[in-house]
C-alpha cells in the first residue's frame, strides 16, 4: 500500500503511526545525550591538557622527548575510560622571554544511541598552550634564606624601585619589613616567608606575593681573577688623584675636599675600608671594586657618607661585566657595607655582597643609572631611588617565572 493511502487509511491501530513518528524523536533525544557525553569527554581532556602544558612548560627546553612527557602526564591527569585517546603531542618553543609548550590531544566517544541511526563516535580535539615568562624586572634580591627583616626600610625612609622589583628570598614569617613612616614602592615585590605586620608603607603597582620560590642569584657563577700581591698599601687621598687598577692593601681613604678618579679595570680592596667621606669624590668608568683578602687577615668593607659624591659604572666585558661592587664570598655574614652618599651617590650596575649585609641610602643621583642591589641582608635608609634601564650595563636580569595558559 502507497504511504499516502497508508495515512490516509482509518482502519488500522496508530502503532505504526507511532513508530515512524519515534525515529526523529529517537534521533533528537540520542543526539542530545551523546554530544552531552561528548561535551563533558572534552572537558575533561581540556582540563588534562591544559595541566599538561603548565606542568611541562618549565622543563620543556630540556626534555629529550616533549611528546612523550606530554602522554605520560596527560594520561595521569584524564580519567574518562569512555574516550578513546588516538594522540597527544607536545610541542616547545620559545618567543622573546616566553617558553611555551603546546599540547594537544585526540581522541573519539562511542555513542550509545547514535550509532542506530549510524554515528558510532564523536571526534574529539582539544589544543592547550602554556607560556613560562621571565619578567628580569628585579632590582633588589635579599638573598639569605632564614633570617627576619632581610630586607627592611626603618624610620622616615622613602625607596623608589623605577619600574623594578624587590624580591626578599627568606623564609621568615616577617621576612620583609617596612616599619614606621617608611615608604617602599616598587614594580612588584615577592617574598618567599612573609612580610611583617603593619608595614603599611609597601606598596607595588603589580602587586605583592608571598609564598614565592626563591629567585636566582644571577652572579652565583661570577668569579673574579685572583688578586696578586699589594701594589699600595693604606692609600689616602688628601688631594685629588687619579689611580690605576691594582691591589690596594689596607684600603683606600679618601678625604674631604679630594676627588679620587678610577682608571677602568678591577680594583682589589685587601683588608681596610673604602672611606669615602663627606664633601669627597670617588668617580670611575668601567671599573669593578673587589673587597676580598689575601695579603691582610681580614676582609674589606666600605664606608660612604652622606655628601660624599661618588658615580662608578661597571665594566661592559670580562669577567666582572656588569658588576661595579663584588663581595667576595667570603666575607663573614652580618658584615656592614654602608654605602650612604645620599643624592649624590651613583652606581651604574650591580652592587653585590652575598654574604654581607647592605645599608643603603641613595637619592635621585642614582636614579639616573641602572643599579642592582644584591646582598644577604638589605636595609634602606633615606630617600633611596632605583632604576633597571640596564640595556647598556650588562647587568644580569633576575626575577621571577609567571606561567599562565594562553587563550
Amino acid at each position: 500500500m502507497p504511504l499516502a493511502q497508508f495515512l490516509k487509511n482509518r482502519k488500522g491501530g496508530v502503532a505504526p503511526m507511532l513508530a515512524l513518528a519515534a525515529i526523529p524523536l529517537i534521533g533528537s533525544v540520542g543526539a542530545a545525550v551523546d554530544y552531552n557525553r561528548a561535551s563533558s569527554g572534552r572537558a575533561a581532556m581540556q582540563a588534562a591538557a591544559d595541566a599538561t602544558a603548565l606542568f611541562l612548560v618549565k622543563t620543556s627546553q630540556s626534555s629529550a622527548n616533549p611528546s612523550a612527557d606530554a602522554l605520560t602526564h596527560f594520561n595521569a591527569n584524564f580519567h574518562r575510560p569512555d574516550v578513546q585517546i588516538a594522540e597527544v603531542s607536545g610541542t616547545p618553543s620559545t618567543v622573546a622571554n616566553q617558553n611555551k609548550l603546546t599540547v594537544t590531544a585526540q581522541g573519539s566517544l562511542k555513542t550509545m544511541i547514535m550509532r542506530v541511526l549510524g554515528v558510532s563516535t564523536i571526534p574529539l580535539t582539544v589544543k592547550a598552550t602554556a607560556a613560562s615568562v621571565f619578567d628580569g624586572y628585579g632590582c633588589v634580591l635579599a638573598l639569605d634564606k632564614q633570617v627576619s627583616s632581610s630586607f627592611s626600610g626603618q624610620g622616615s625612609t622613602a625607596v623608589n624601585l623605577k619600574g623594578c622589583s624587590l624580591y626578599d628570598n627568606s623564609n621568615n614569617k616577617e621576612a620583609l619589613t617596612v616599619g614606621g613612616s617608611a615608604k617602599v614602592a616598587a614594580r612588584s615585590v615577592g617574598v618567599v616567608g612573609g612580610i611583617t605586620p603593619g608595614s603599611y608603607g609597601l606598596t607595588a603597582d603589580q602587586g605583592i606575593s608571598t609564598g614565592i620560590l626563591p629567585v636566582d642569584d644571577p652572579y652565583k657563577d661570577v668569579e673574579p681573577p685572583a688578586a696578586g700581591s699589594c701594589t699600595e698599601n693604606n692609600f689616602h687621598a688628601t688631594t685629588s688623584a687619579t689611580l690605576n687598577p691594582g691591589v690596594y692593601c689596607g684600603g683606600i681613604a679618601i678625604h674631604s675636599g679630594a676627588t679620587v678618579t678610577l682608571n677602568p679595570g678591577v680594583y682589589y680592596l685587601d683588608g681596610g675600608d673604602l672611606a669615602v667621606n663627606g664633601n669627597a669624590g670617588l668617580i670611575g668608568d668601567g671599573v669593578t671594586l673587589v673587597f676580598t683578602k689575601k695579603n691582610k687577615n681580614s676582609y674589606a668593607t666600605a664606608t660612604i657618607n652622606g655628601s660624599a659624591t661618588v658615580s662608578l659604572t661597571a665594566p661592559l666585558f670580562g669577567p666582572t661585566a656588569g658588576i661595579v661592587m663584588f663581595g667576595d664570598r667570603g666575607i663573614p655574614k652580618g658584615t656592614d657595607f654602608k654605602l650612604n652618599g645620599g643624592a649624590s651617590q651613583s652606581f651604574g650596575g650591580a652592587v653585590y655582597f652575598p654574604t654581607a649585609t647592605i645599608n643603603f641610602a641613595g637619592g635621585n643621583g642614582t636614579g639616573a643609572a641602572c643599579t642592582q642591589l644584591i646582598g644577604n641582608v638589605i636595609n634602606f635608609s633615606g630617600v633611596s631611588n632605583l632604576a633597571i634601564d640596564c640595556s647598556s650595563q650588562k647587568t644580569k636580569p633576575f626575577g621571577v617565572w609567571t606561567i599562565r595558559l594562553e587563550s
